[in-house]
């Protein structure tokens, strides 16, 4: 029996995150599980090159886009947190250069059961060029991760759109 208490949906803030989120949200119902919606903020003061390159502008910068990124991600959670047995999603905020080993990272430490996660499903010359998130989570991560490509089928459905097709199916005598 698959048993699931800590599921970690990854976003991006993108339509391939929205995708995952709604499959997270979705067994995290099923399961009676906690759903955590994880972000990585970038850290623009380790990225800037050389001490030269340091402003006093840095600090507030990182400030304003860490800032930014907790209000998209609270509305995030607060949008997606529907329905009368709807589970409360934590939103998580973590500051890192690297997006995949902070995620990895994060369900490590949280002992997260699954992590969801979105795919752009870009073609292999830009897989090459440019690597991936969900890719380099799926090769470390230390439990099973799932990945949701959008736009492509779609297990998971808004209510609204399952009562209007039971609605509208034909009546079996």
């Amino acid at each position: 029996m698959i048993l699931l208490k800590k599921i970690l949906v990854a976003t991006d803030f993108g339509e391939a995150s929205d995708a995952a989120l709604a499959y997270g949200r979705a067994l995290a119902q099923t399961f009676g599980a906690r759903l955590d919606v994880l972000h990585v903020v970038e850290n623009v003061l380790a990225s800037a090159v050389g001490g030269e390159a340091y402003t006093a502008v840095f600090p507030d910068l990182q400030r304003d886009l860490e800032e930014a990124a907790r209000k998209q991600l609270e509305e995030l959670v607060i949008d997606n947190d529907t329905g009368p047995d709807a589970r409360h999603a934590r939103p998580v905020l973590v500051t890192s250069n690297s997006p995949a080993a902070a995620i990895v990272a994060y369900a490590r430490e949280e002992q997260v059961d699954l992590i969801v996660v979105g795919t752009h499903g870009r073609g292999a010359v830009a897989q090459l060029f440019m690597g991936s998130v969900a890719e380099r989570v799926v090769r470390s991560a230390p439990c099973p991760v799932l990945t949701v490509r959008h736009p492509e089928h779609d297990f998971v459905r808004p209510d609204a759109l399952v009562a209007v097709a039971a609605s509208s199916a034909p009546k079996q005598s």
